[in-house]
């Protein structure tokens, strides 16, 4: 057996955190059993299904590096397929129509729950002849479910869960406009894609029973079901927008690394021994559903940003420097062109290894960016007393004079400077950083003022020193 996943989201305008790793884990399963993943989009929801929320998933998995195998499915292009299936039951006499008005259903509702009973329909037309109804009636078709017995799911993360049969009714699989309903076009969907396995979120445990009727009527395999808990907010309760970030799109926003974000959700509900830093070729050797708990997890934004403050130390200096730049684009005060981005690459490796998130980062390169007068934070004004700018007066005009004017020779030249004038290292170095970042935080400031370049250096000296 090929092992085939898919990952099918109805296009809202966002990809959900929970739906996102839905997707990494199928991703991951296909991938570490020599298998296929797939992506179908259950757009039948015309009102909410615009090509803008479809771009939005498009972006966002593409962004995480989850690609399908085969050209994505839109469920909207089959419902003829789908009622194909409907009318096939209906003629094996495996499904019925049902007649009934929507006061009627909503009658049935109130009458079992006067009685202390789940508020479903009660089998009217189920052996009715449709010769009863009145002529041109419209109708609805509903499968006939099972009376007898139990639905058992094995399922590959929850375990063996049982419904006993007289819990479930006759659904409605075909709607009195002739569209199909949502389990229905799932089921044929799932299997016209030869899907071998059905990995989503608990909340669709229940759907799985409903759906599994279908496929015994039609003489289907059921698909291998693997239902992952959800994820909860910090508190435990369901994560909302007041828990933080809760799209794909805003973590992206907010600064975060793609390789983070899917190790972090990896790890979010699934574990191999101690292992947390994870490549994607070592996730996919690793991953199984055997690893996935049951309980639900919780996110942890703190854990997330330092995961992401790791992945950020390790990722290509170049790379990192483009997203700045975009970052920078725009930001008042802020020159982006080449020169700019020759100071960043060249301050990279010490910018990097403060920040947890790529804002963090660009904020950080923002100086580089910027021309005299700087504007000065508190802390740097603190630092610029009248005597710090003095000595600052006396410090140009030894760099100035420097033979070659990259670190190792500023370094030395700041060593110098302080050992003649009886200062300590750091009481030079901290009003030149304010000087020349406006604030108090840098790489280090041989570095900073190697990736400045002499002329900007005597530049900003000049605006500052006395």
């Amino acid at each position: 057996m090929t092992v085939r996943t898919r990952f099918a989201p109805s296009p809202t305008g966002l990809l959900h955190i929970g739906n996102a790793r839905a997707a990494l884990f199928n991703f991951l399963y296909a991938r570490h059993h020599g298998g296929k993943f797939l992506l179908r989009i259950e757009d039948t929801d015309r009102e909410r299904s615009t090509q803008h929320a479809v771009d939005v998933l498009f972006d966002g998995l593409a962004w995480m590096g989850i690609t399908p195998d085969e050209e994505p499915v839109f469920q909207s292009t089959r419902q003829a397929r789908h009622a194909e299936i409907a009318h096939h039951l209906l003629a094996q006499g495996l499904a019925y129509r049902c007649y009934c008005t929507q006061e009627e259903l909503q009658q049935m509702r109130e009458q079992a729950m006067a009685e202390g009973k789940p508020p479903r329909y009660n089998g009217y037309w189920r052996d009715r002849d449709p010769s009863e109804a009145p002529p041109g009636a419209p109708y609805t078709v509903r499968i006939r479910a099972p009376r007898e017995g139990e639905t058992l799911i094995q399922d590959l993360v929850q375990g063996d869960v049982r419904v006993a049969n007289v819990e479930m009714d006759d659904m409605i699989i075909l709607r009195a406009d002739g569209t199909p309903v949502y389990q229905l076009a799932v089921v044929v969907d799932d299997h016209d894609m030869a899907i071998t396995h059905v990995i989503r979120g608990d909340d669709h445990l229940t759907n799985s029973f409903r759906q599994a009727m279908i496929y015994r009527a039609m003489g289907w395999d059921l698909p291998k079901f693997a239902h992952l808990p959800l994820i909860h907010g910090p508190d435990g309760a369901k994560l909302s927008k007041r828990h933080g970030a809760q799209s794909v799109v805003e973590f992206r926003d907010m600064g975060y690394l793609p390789e983070a974000l899917n190790n972090y959700l990896l790890r979010l509900g699934w574990g191999h021994g101690d292992a947390e830093i994870l490549s994607r070729d070592e996730q996919i050797h690793l991953f199984d559903l055997d690893g996935v708990g049951r309980s639900p997890s919780r996110m942890d934004y703190a854990k997330l940003s330092h995961l992401n403050g790791v992945w950020l130390r390790q990722a290509d200096d170049a790379r990192l420097t483009d997203d700045v730049l975009q970052r920078l684009a725009g930001r008042e005060g802020v020159t982006v062109d080449d020169t700019l981005r020759a100071r960043i690459l060249t301050l990279m490796p010490g910018l990097k290894e403060r920040a947890k998130t790529l804002v963090e980062l660009a904020d950080s390169a923002a100086f580089l960016g910027r021309h005299v007068p700087l504007a000065f934070d508190t802390k740097a004004k603190k630092l610029l007393t009248d005597d710090a700018r003095a000595m600052l007066g006396k410090l140009a005009r030894d760099l100035a004079v420097l033979a070659e004017f990259d670190a190792p020779a500023i370094d030395a030249a700041l060593r110098h400077f302080a050992e003649n004038h009886g200062h300590k290292l750091g009481q030079v170095a901290q009003p030149l950083r304010a000087a020349m970042t406006g604030g108090a935080t840098s790489p280090g400031i041989d570095a900073t003022l190697a990736a400045l370049g002499r002329d900007e250096v005597m530049a900003r000296l000049g605006a500052v020193a006395r």
